[in-house]
């Protein structure tokens, strides 16, 4: 098989991971405190004889931070995050991060996420209120009060900029590395009564979905091209 069939069929698979990305984005545009993937994409060098061969790699999806608008609903269990920080919560799989802060209280008083996951605070403990103790107040801090006194806190934490990111759902993620709690709620603060909504751009999106698209389009014309070349030389080279 010659190099073009190599390189145009790696061609594909790169297109083919990106518009996997994209549509799993254009799917989650109305998804609160969703985040976009986006695909690296790498060329590996072949020696073949004396010249090089170019290959795109099959791409690196990756977790796209860029902070959503956020959209009030007067809710005083919902909560959005003004800054880079993520909410903790104690998942099947472990502790999750996510910015979706649609909580609610359950007859108990335990703090969940729409899936029914509880809500943690800094110290990686469930967060629990007083279902009887009248309205909830929760200050840029995360510090949650009930009656003028304080009854617990929402955590807020940090995940490291260079952490791969596992998604979960609850539009969360799973780092390979710990979070720190976010010390400076100046500039991770906590803003109650709003939703944070995704981060997708769905022009933007669309605009690379044709691009994808087109170029993917290319790679299978090249395919048929080498094809029909090697077709071309075997009946010119077999004998009569």
């Amino acid at each position: 098989m010659s190099d073009a069939y190599y390189v145009a069929m790696s061609a594909q698979v790169t297109m083919e991971a990106q518009l996997e990305a994209i549509a799993n984005n254009i799917a989650n545009v109305n998804t609160a405190g969703y985040r976009a993937s986006g695909v690296r994409f790498e060329t590996a060098l072949a020696e073949v004889g004396d010249q090089q061969v170019a290959y795109s790699s099959l791409g690196d999806v990756y977790v796209i931070r860029q902070q959503g608008q956020m959209g009030y609903t007067g809710n005083s269990l919902d909560v959005a995050v003004d800054g880079q920080g993520w909410f903790a919560l104690q998942t099947p799989g472990g502790i999750a991060y996510t910015r979706d802060g649609r909580f609610h209280m359950t007859d108990l008083g335990d703090l969940q996420s729409v899936n029914g996951y509880p809500v943690l605070d800094v110290g990686d403990s469930p967060v629990t209120l007083d279902p009887s103790a009248g309205p909830v107040e929760i200050s840029e801090s995360g510090a949650v009060s009930q009656g003028g006194k304080q009854v617990s806190s929402i955590g807020v934490f940090l995940v490291p900029a260079d952490a791969k990111l596992t998604r979960y759902d609850n539009s969360a993620v799973i780092p390979d590395k710990p979070a720190e709690p976010a010390e400076d709620p100046t500039t991770n603060s906590v803003r109650q009564g709003y939703v944070e909504g995704s981060n997708v751009n769905p022009i933007l999106e669309m605009t690379r979905m044709i691009e994808a698209s087109r170029a993917f389009e290319q790679a299978t014309a090249a395919l048929d091209q080498a094809d029909q070349m090697s077709r071309d030389a075997v009946q010119t080279l077999s004998p009569v």
